[in-house]
């Protein structure tokens, strides 16, 4: 996956307001341990509710479509 990087710039945890950092198909707040999706490679999803655990997405290998 490739967010465009000045996006990922202005992009905050709406949780907490912290870093993103981008990790296969997903922008991980590490302070929260939520991971949020990009669909379609391209559009952050950013609703709390949708995240996923940190430890969710370690396990799938940061691929949102895994199964579990």
């Amino acid at each position: 996956m490739m967010i465009n990087k000045q996006l990922l710039s202005i992009l905050a945890c709406p949780r907490c307001k912290g870093r993103i950092e981008e990790k296969g198909m997903f922008l991980l707040c590490r302070k929260c341990r939520l991971a949020y999706t990009v669909l379609g490679g391209t559009v952050p999803n950013m609703i709390i509710e949708e995240a996923w655990p940190l430890g969710k997405a370690e396990k799938s290998g940061f691929k949102h479509d895994a199964k579990l």
